[in-house]
């Protein structure tokens, strides 16, 4: 019996998160205040009393996600993961709490991550859909199939859930051959960009160079990462599957089950939101899930 500790990606952020935390553990306030000196803002101020429209910001989305679950982790006692993984984002956050990266570190990574991919999303108008009820080897050749287009498979969310990325067009002929494929839906999200495409090759040559020359340890425990959907303990590695992370796809299905083939029996999810304590239900069914948000 194994217990592991998953961390959420973009979406799962709403107003007043970190609130409480901030004003209830001394420690979560210094990490907060910590985290306003390094960003050069107050990101706290928009995370406890902003709109739901200005925590949207690509420069306040991801730090304030990943600030949430990292300083939850952090302040929570008792906490002893086997093994950690993240969805996209959320990878940042397991490898500081599998010490392989000080928090100081992977925050500036985040920030830095979110404004590359936001330059690359400008130089490159495009989407994401999730495509239901349909074979992932069908969405993937699908995919494959619209040659004049980008269009690729991004996020292997959970059996009969996988997400699309590509430029407006692509995204569009996608959907409708999902649909002609027997997809029970093709539904272009409301996201800014192609995320986990090739179209984010901009934002994984801005982030290379910073993470290469960021420090990373040997963690404390393996994470499970979303480019290979294996364990990882080597900072070497870790470092070039994290650079990979912004091309690749988020093999989240595959990486559950590694993790259920590696003893893995309760995951609890550290962040806001439920997202990821579903999807495991759907990977893993005798899995025991709960979560600390």
């Amino acid at each position: 019996m194994k217990h592991a500790y998953v961390f959420p990606g973009q979406g799962s952020q709403f107003p007043g998160m970190g609130k409480e935390l901030y004003e209830i553990n001394p420690m979560a306030k210094e990490l907060f205040e910590k985290a306003n000196e390094i960003l050069g803002f107050r990101i706290s101020d928009i995370m406890f009393n902003g709109t739901a429209e200005e925590l949207k910001q690509t420069n306040v989305t991801q730090p304030a996600i990943f600030l949430h679950s990292v300083i939850l982790f952090l302040t929570t006692e008792g906490l002893k993961p086997d093994m950690v993984a993240g969805h996209s984002l959320g990878e940042f956050t397991a490898l500081v709490a599998n010490k392989a990266m000080a928090f100081e570190d992977a925050l500036k990574l985040v920030s830095m991550r979110a404004n590359a991919m936001q330059k690359a999303c400008e130089i490159n108008p495009s989407t994401m859909a999730a495509v239901l009820n349909l074979d992932d080897a069908k969405v993937e050749e699908i995919c494959a199939s619209i040659t004049d287009e980008v269009v690729v498979a991004a996020n292997y969310n959970c059996p009969g859930q996988l997400v699309i990325s590509g430029s407006l067009k692509g995204i569009e002929i996608a959907c409708e051959k999902m649909k002609e494929a027997g997809a029970k839906r093709a539904l272009v999200l409301p996201v800014g960009g192609a995320f986990h495409s090739p179209l984010m090759e901009p934002a994984r040559m801005e982030l290379k160079e910073a993470i290469e020359q960021t420090l990373f340890s040997t963690p404390i425990c393996p994470v499970y990462q979303n480019v290979t959907a294996s364990a990882v303990s080597n900072p070497d590695e870790i470092k070039q599957n994290l650079i990979a992370q912004l091309t690749a796809p988020v093999r989240w299905t595959q990486s559950v089950l590694q993790m259920q083939a590696d003893g893995a029996t309760h995951f609890t999810e550290v962040g806001p939101g439920s997202v990821l304590q579903g999807l495991v239900k759907k990977i893993y069914k005798e899995a025991i899930t709960d979560g600390i948000n």
